[in-house]
């Protein structure tokens, strides 16, 4: 337990007088204890973020009493990811990278040349290819062919990585990386520069399943890679989209002000409405980390309006992947649910993410376990806990993909959260699954 945030205590007791609330009403009205509000008051007791929010929410305190309570620290990496898991990016690449890179100087991602050289020349050799001969060019039907093959591929490790752990597809993103990297060089520019647009993509994607897999660094690197590989094919937005993810990272470091600084250089009207909409939901996010409500929805309705400006234009476009989720019809209406909760209003985020939650399809089984882990936390926090625990159960019962840290975070509160009621039928019965998905284990 760390020390008590300097006036933390005395400043909730005074706004919970102001408020005309005796600590029987404030506890009914927050799902603590009485005793547990008491030891926080005088200073015997830590507060934590959550609660905070919680606190400013029903004294209506303006983000008073979250500004007193610094932000938790990064992410724990989930047990059994580390290691041969990880394949980690060119070393030349670090956070931040974004400087333009002649091509062909990339060091190739990963540990293992002999593997990548073969995948690389088998994609050459399905196009009859020998060494220093070029593949067929963008305009030309087997040029296009080969765009629309890597594509594709892209789309179904997008699949796969909703149902699998995401250590284990970083080696396959790496390798692929490097062969369309390898390719490009092996094609006319316009081809090239669309198979590193590509390769880009890949590394992005890599990124991500490396934060999941609970290495912040390594998603880093992954990031920058892909900034370095967008500025040689001449693609200025996903460099700007970048920020977006890292911002995530900020996020789940819970680090409000950095969440809000990173997507800063996003919101320029120079990039696609998708984009900055996007922004602006990782902006809202990090305004409801700090309690700023006003802010948040403010933030939210700039998404909004953004996502239905790309959803007119996207008909229009070229079958380039998509950036961001894929999995949600309705993002901004998702994260306005998850924002709340983090806003400190489990009522209202419990409503909204029982709706949204309906429409997630079956086979998206992370996207399902994320948004539904918030589901139920946000039930939890209301004191519905029957309902919690049913919510829990069924998650559990998905089988949904194991290994991600993100997710973890929230199951870990959700476990605190019910584990306040451990005389309760409901929580006794959730408990032992609950206990065993959250268990460290330890690399095979």
């Amino acid at each position: 337990m760390g020390e008590q945030p300097q006036g933390f205590g005395p400043e909730l007791r005074r706004l919970r007088l102001a408020a005309g609330l005796t600590l029987t009403r404030f506890a009914a009205s927050v799902h603590y204890s009485k005793s547990q509000i008491s030891k926080i008051e005088t200073g015997q007791k830590r507060a934590t973020p959550e609660f905070a929010r919680l606190c400013d929410a029903v004294l209506d305190s303006g983000g008073t009493l979250s500004a007193l309570v610094p932000a938790v620290g990064a992410v724990p990496r989930s047990p059994g990811t580390a290691g041969s898991h990880v394949v980690w990016p060119p070393s030349s690449c670090t956070p931040g990278a974004g400087t333009s890179v002649e091509k062909g100087a990339i060091a190739a991602p990963g540990p293992t040349p002999s593997r990548r050289a073969l995948m690389a020349a088998g994609a050459a050799s399905l196009f009859g290819l020998r060494p220093g001969e070029q593949a067929p060019s963008v305009g030309d039907p087997t040029g296009d062919s080969l765009l629309e093959a890597h594509r594709g591929l892209f789309a179904q490790y997008r699949r796969i990585g909703q149902l699998s752990p995401p250590g284990a597809l970083l080696p396959a993103l790496s390798e692929q990386t490097h062969a369309l990297h390898t390719l490009s060089e092996r094609t006319g520019p316009h081809t090239g520069r669309a198979l590193l647009a590509l390769a880009a993509r890949f590394a992005e994607f890599a990124g991500w399943m490396a934060q999941e897999a609970g290495d912040d660094a390594t998603a880093l690197r992954w990031t920058g890679h892909a900034v370095d590989l967008a500025h040689i094919s001449g693609d200025d937005v996903l460099p700007s989209y970048t920020l977006v993810r890292r911002a995530l990272i900020a996020y789940y470091r819970g680090d409000s002000a950095e969440t809000i600084a990173l997507v800063e250089d996003a919101l320029s009207d120079r990039l696609p409405p998708r984009v900055r909409g996007l922004a602006w939901q990782r902006k809202a996010q990090g305004h409801a980390l700090g309690g700023e409500y006003d802010a948040c929805m403010r933030a939210l309705d700039r998404a909004r309006s953004l996502f239905a400006r790309a959803r007119a234009e996207e008909d229009a476009t070229d079958d380039a992947p998509v950036l961001g989720t894929a999995h949600l019809d309705d993002p901004v209406s998702m994260i306005t649910g998850w924002c709340l909760l983090d806003l400190g209003r489990p009522g209202q985020a419990a409503d909204t993410l029982d709706r949204e939650c309906a429409h997630i399809g079956s086979t998206a089984l992370r996207t399902r376990a994320r948004y539904g882990t918030r589901r139920a936390l946000a039930h939890a926090m209301v004191g519905d806990l029957d309902h919690a625990c049913a919510l829990t159960g069924e998650l559990l019962a998905t089988g949904a993909p194991p290994g991600s840290a993100t997710i973890a975070k929230d199951l870990r509160r959700l476990a605190r959260v019910l584990g306040r009621y451990r005389d309760r039928p409901a929580y006794r019965a959730v408990a032992p699954a609950l206990a065993a998905v959250l268990a460290p284990t330890r690399p095979v």
